[in-house]
């Protein structure tokens, strides 16, 4: 058995001090910066909220399904200020948070099947009934819950919704207050019904439009000019369309107005 002198062992794997230390990562030598098994969830809701706000409504609920954490930040309110729909069938897939901090809302459908919406009731094929039926309460649906549960709008913008009435549209102006922008685009069923109800209880509206509205008239809009000359309107080609008129059982539809129908049904 040789002798060694327990004096002149390296010592280097006893007294950590002793280590050399220049081949140890810098992440683990310095714990002020990010472990790399960093997950999502340990990440501050600011960040949580920012990353979300990238994503659209579908992704964003597809993701509180995975946690609880994440199931916290989809429902924070600052994730749901704004809403965008493209279409009304996305109003009733559930994938959004509806609630009094929402502050703009817009709803636009650009289809061939808003041509089908335009078509005036009594002039509708079955056939074109029946597509109407499979969406033709949903905007408006959503319009009274938004009337009930989101008092601090600011601004709505409806383009192709061609199912929404008067109605509706009167009692958003009459329960959200705040609104200072309303934007209607291509809305057959808007008349001067709403217009009047601007110059009642639009006291904060700042900008309207009501563009392709065909059943606005002139004398509509006038109204708006004078009483509310505060108020920015913009309102085109809605006063010199053609408007609706129901024919009486013993005339028939003007040649006109019948090749119009044509147009808007195959072009």
């Amino acid at each position: 058995m040789s002798n060694v002198d327990p004096s002149n062992q390296d010592l280097s794997n006893q007294d950590p001090s002793n280590q050399d230390l220049s081949n140890v990562e810098p992440n683990i030598m310095e714990p002020g910066k990010p472990s790399r098994d960093l997950t999502i969830t340990q990440l501050n809701q600011q960040c949580l909220l920012h990353l979300l706000s990238f994503l659209d409504k579908e992704s964003r609920r597809s993701m509180s399904l995975t946690c609880r954490r994440l199931r916290d930040v989809y429902l924070d309110p600052c994730l749901w200020s704004l809403l965008l729909f493209h279409s009304p069938s996305e109003l009733k897939r559930g994938h959004y948070v509806l609630g009094p901090w929402l502050r703009c809302l817009a709803i636009t459908w650009h289809s061939s099947r808003v041509q089908v919406c335009n078509v005036e009731d009594w002039l509708k094929t079955q056939f074109q009934k029946d597509l109407c039926s499979k969406h033709e309460n949903l905007v408006s649906s959503f319009l009274k819950r938004v009337c009930n549960m989101c008092p601090n709008l600011l601004s709505l913008s409806l383009s192709g919704c061609g199912h929404i009435s008067d109605q509706e549209l009167i009692c958003v102006l009459q329960s959200c207050s705040k609104l200072r922008s309303l934007q209607l685009e291509n809305c057959v069923r808007v008349t001067d019904r709403t217009l009047k109800a601007l110059v009642l209880h639009g006291a904060a509206l700042h900008s309207v439009t009501v563009d392709f509205c065909r059943n606005v008239t002139q004398e509509g809009l006038q109204v708006v000019r004078i009483k509310r000359p505060d108020i920015r309107l913009s309102a085109d080609r809605s006063a010199g369309m053609i408007p609706d008129s129901k024919p009486d059982r013993k005339t028939k539809l003007p040649l006109r107005r019948t090749l119009l129908q044509k147009v808007l049904l195959f072009s």
